[in-house]
């Protein structure tokens, strides 16, 4: 049998498409093997957002290479749509596949590794295939906890700093239809919970031309949320897209969990501006306090970019404090990295923009990550001693530190609330929490968060094992 494996890098939306085509040579015959087990063919999803992630992304195909010399290597995602050259070049890669072709992968298989990279890659401006996304499981355990399921592809916007619409193309979606259908099938699998994922998933139903489509996200929202799932999460969702409407309908579902990822990138209305995001700072504080109004337990998370060209200390200080007022519960905080051909580099090159110093850019990034820290604390505390529901996962530690904490000698199973609190329960092995646990939802009593904010939970609907 002729064996595949994959990396992933990047967003959920990478992964669930990953996934996908995994799945094409699972029907062809295929064993998926874990990532740097010897393969007949080996899959790298790159992402190119960072320049950090440009490097990690070569750093994967050089460390594929070393473990399966032999292996035929195809390279796809945003950074061999943007750099195709760059990957070609790395010596063993075999194919490098653009936006537009990684989804007619098997086509571009070979028996034999190519002397040079072959590359296939169209001008992003005739992408408008949509190329359906869902992750699952293939490594056999009873692990059908959660599912990314892609519902939109490509953005309209143009933030100055973003390269996603130079590698993804414009936005586009798959109708409301085949979406339930997709969804209804990692139902059938057994999944507790579907993940929405896109590149502006609040942009769904709209053309690359940027008209009104038929539907709406809220449209589909509300058609997924008839569905027999216990759980449906939106992974990210501009704050201009969220409406009243939608956090209404979200406020009394059963199945639409209360936690919303809404990137704010800045809290200062001058860097929002040079940005060129299509929100203000008054409509991000109204979303999120309407939010934790009619939604009492939402989580609410941000994306912070520090050190934008021209962005000052008090600019910074603006955000630091507006952030700082916000009911949200943890960040997401990267620094600015100058990417090839976007609005903001042509700025820098010109002189318009002056680049901020790299040790300015690393202080503020410390300060954010220090007050997410505190914010996810607050977070947290406000459900201790509290019951909550938690979906649990294949995911397992015997960390000492939790060992000495609770007197046992337990592994301890992972799992997440409704609203990302992720909790551990101590258990007797894997294979009783594999049993009993994983992939499941069961009632937990949460009992305290240390220092790491790890959070400790006490089992209430099924006994442990002596």
């Amino acid at each position: 049998m002729k064996r595949i494996s994959t990396y992933t890098l990047g967003c959920k939306l990478n992964f669930a498409e990953t996934s996908t085509l995994a799945q094409s040579f699972l029907a062809q015959g295929y064993e998926l093997v874990p990532f740097g087990e010897k393969a007949d063919v080996i899959i790298i999803n790159t992402c190119s957002v960072t320049e950090n992630a440009d490097a990690k992304c070569r750093n994967i195909v050089r460390k594929a290479l070393k473990q399966s010399p032999e292996s035929f290597v195809v390279v796809v995602g945003c950074y061999a749509q943007l750099a195709p050259e760059e990957l070609a070049s790395i010596e063993g890669v075999d194919v490098v596949l653009g936006a537009k072709e990684k989804f007619d992968l098997m086509n571009y298989i070979g028996t034999e590794k190519h002397r040079e990279a072959k590359i296939f890659v169209s001008d992003i401006q005739t992408v408008d295939n949509f190329g359906f996304g869902h992750s699952i499981t293939f490594n056999g355990q009873q692990d059908r906890t959660r599912a990314y399921l892609k519902v939109q592809d490509g953005c309209n916007y143009n933030c100055s700093y973003c390269t996603i619409p130079l590698a993804r193309g414009q936005s586009r979606s798959e109708s409301i239809d085949k979406l339930v259908f997709q969804a209804q099938m990692l139902i059938d699998a057994g999944y507790q919970e579907i993940v929405l994922t896109g590149v502006n998933i609040g942009d769904y139903g709209n053309k690359p031309d940027g008209t009104k489509g038929e539907h709406t996200f809220f449209d589909l929202l509300r058609a997924l949320d008839r569905l027999p799932i216990p759980r449906l999460r939106i992974s990210s969702i501009e704050p201009n897209l969220l409406t009243s409407e939608m956090i209404d309908f979200i406020a009394h579902s059963k199945r639409i969990v209360p936690h919303f990822h809404l990137p704010l990138q800045s809290g200062s209305a001058e860097i929002l501006r040079l940005m060129r995001r299509r929100y203000n700072k008054e409509l991000y504080r109204a979303r999120c306090e309407e939010a934790v109004r009619k939604i009492p337990n939402v989580c609410i998370g941000a994306d912070v970019i520090v050190g934008f060209p021209n962005e000052t200390d008090d600019h910074f200080e603006e955000t630091y404090r507006f952030i700082e007022s916000l009911p949200i519960a943890y960040l997401h905080v990267f620094t600015f990295s100058k990417r090839p051909n976007t609005h903001a580099a042509q700025q820098i090159d010109c002189g318009v923009f002056q680049e901020v110093p790299s040790h300015i850019k690393h202080a503020r990034c410390r300060k954010l990550i220090e007050l997410s820290y505190f914010k996810k604390k607050a977070f947290i505390l406000r459900f201790i001693g509290k019951e909550m529901d938690v979906l649990f996962e294949d995911e397992f530690s015997d960390d000492e530190e939790l060992n000495e904490q609770v007197s046992t000698e337990h592994l301890f199973c992972y799992g997440y609330t409704g609203n990302y609190v992720r909790v551990s329960v101590p258990v007797p092995s894997k294979a009783w929490a594999r049993e009993n646990l994983v992939g499941q939802i069961h009632r937990v009593r949460l009992a305290s968060v240390d220092d790491m904010l790890n959070v400790m939970g006490e089992l209430l609907t099924v006994q442990v094992a002596e």
